[in-house]
């Protein structure tokens, strides 16, 4: 549960002081000043977080799990897949109307305009980097492999953000913004795939039957 209300009460805060203009918004532009460096590096970063270079990842992670369990003979092998699937849809049904909403303006390195609260490529990444390693996991037997696994997601996610922070593609409100909605995406995510799991190893392993 606290996973869950952490990140939605910083995410309420955070979205409240953006919404009325609040006291954080001044701290949250300072220091958008002092790190900005827009280049040519630190732009190849936040392109990480393309939907064109994320969701393909979790695609071929989803298409892998969902070959693994049916393979396995797994009851309900499709509900991981499926579940990373539909919380990676969530995303722009969740951050577009969010944009519309607050209207919140670009940085000064950007052109003039408004939508730029939560980041959208901080959301991609984070969702579907995270709900691949979640994928990946359950199919991991080495420690190591799983240490790695997770490690190189969260390294992703974390230079996606870096790059558009320093980059000045977004303030850094909008990527904490994210960083929140993706904890309860992938918290969610993890909560299906975790029970499915338990069901599977749990006494006989559930699986399908087949021709008699």
């Amino acid at each position: 549960m606290l996973l869950l209300l952490l990140p939605v009460l910083l995410f309420a805060l955070v979205t409240w002081q953006v919404v009325t203009d609040g006291p954080l918004l001044t701290v949250d532009e300072h220091l958008s000043g002092d790190i900005v460096h827009p280049d040519r590096f630190w732009e190849l970063l936040s392109d990480l977080g393309d939907v064109q270079v994320a969701v393909p990842v979790l695609a071929l992670a989803v298409g892998c799990a969902a070959w693994r369990g049916r393979l396995a003979g797994l009851d309900r092998w499709w509900l991981p897949p499926a579940a990373a699937a539909l919380t990676m849809a969530l995303v722009p049904a969740l951050v577009v109307p969010l944009k519309d909403w607050t209207a919140r303006p670009a940085t000064p390195v950007m052109p003039p305009a408004v939508g730029y609260y939560p980041s959208g490529h901080t959301a991609t990444a984070a969702v579907a980097y995270g709900a691949t390693a979640l994928l990946v996991l359950p199919w991991l037997r080495s420690p190591a492999g799983r240490r790695v696994t997770v490690a190189a997601c969260t390294a992703l996610v974390l230079a996606v953000s870096t790059g558009l922070l320093i980059r000045g593609y977004h303030w850094p409100l909008d990527v904490v913004a994210s960083w929140c909605l993706a904890t309860v995406l992938l918290t969610a995510l993890w909560r299906v795939i975790s029970r499915s799991s338990r069901r599977t190893s749990a006494g006989t392993p559930r699986r399908r039957s087949g021709p008699s």
